[in-house]
């Protein structure tokens, strides 16, 4: 059986730990993967650790201004920002709006509309996506296909459920020149051209020696394949489509 879909994964910023324990207890119980952060170191390490869909920040963080983190993480990402504010506070509304949030709710709020505010930006970001491409990677954070998602910058392959998988270079390489070219044909020489591309050395010149690693790693079955897919006398396909996060 071919794994879960990821789910989508949203970062809660918020320094009261009873409100983060609350949203995250909320949105998991609806389908959602959830990471808390306390402050702004926090969260950039977040985003150096996963790859995040979507983040909910409070504009009042004790010492720091959540407005200035929505500036950081703007200049560094267009994923969706909803601002978490008081009622009284107008002003913050306007100004986080105005540097690039995407939506804001009250406290206090319902959690069935800050479910909906966040479903609705999740499919809105789904729609606007740009499809994937065999360059321009450094603006990727992930990509995700058939229960995977690959991290570019962490290099690891994660499961829906979290589990990781460490990929040696080749694997990696070969991974991600398959996720640039979702169910399409590449012969093993454009396999070797891509690997080289994305400058990481294919040990083993044999491609289908890497092949054979790459499916015992994300394979259900190694023997019968469904991802990884040979087209004999072609070359290999990724036999599923690609969700790129930026």
């Amino acid at each position: 059986m071919m794994a879960s879909e990821p789910l989508p994964h949203v970062l809660v910023v918020d320094d009261d730990p009873d409100v983060a324990a609350l949203l995250k207890t909320y949105l998991e119980a609806n389908e959602l993967r959830v990471s808390c952060a306390a402050d702004g170191r926090a969260m950039h390490a977040a985003f150096e650790r996963e790859a995040i869909d979507l983040v909910l920040l409070d504009v009042r963080l004790g010492r720091e201004n959540g407005l200035q983190l929505a500036a950081q993480l703007r200049a560094r990402t267009p994923l969706p920002i909803i601002f978490v504010t008081g009622r009284g506070e107008e002003a913050d509304r306007v100004m986080g709006l105005e540097l690039g949030g995407d939506d804001y709710v009250v406290k206090p709020f319902s959690e069935r509309e800050l479910l909906a505010r966040v479903r609705a930006q999740l499919r809105r970001t789904r729609l606007v996506q740009e499809p994937p491409a065999l360059s321009g990677t450094e603006r990727r954070r992930a990509m995700r296909f058939a229960g995977w998602e690959l991290n570019l910058r962490t290099r690891c392959l994660a499961r829906a459920d979290g589990t990781r998988l460490e990929l040696s270079n080749g694997q990696f390489s070969l991974l991600l020149a398959f996720c640039g070219a979702p169910q399409r044909v590449l012969s093993r020489d454009q396999l070797l051209q891509l690997s080289r591309l994305h400058g990481d050395e294919v040990f083993d010149r044999n491609i289908d020696v890497q092949i054979l690693r790459l499916r015992r790693q994300i394979e259900d079955d190694p023997s019968q394949p469904r991802l990884i897919v040979t087209r004999r006398g072609a070359g290999y396909l990724l036999d599923a489509p690609v969700e790129v996060l930026y």
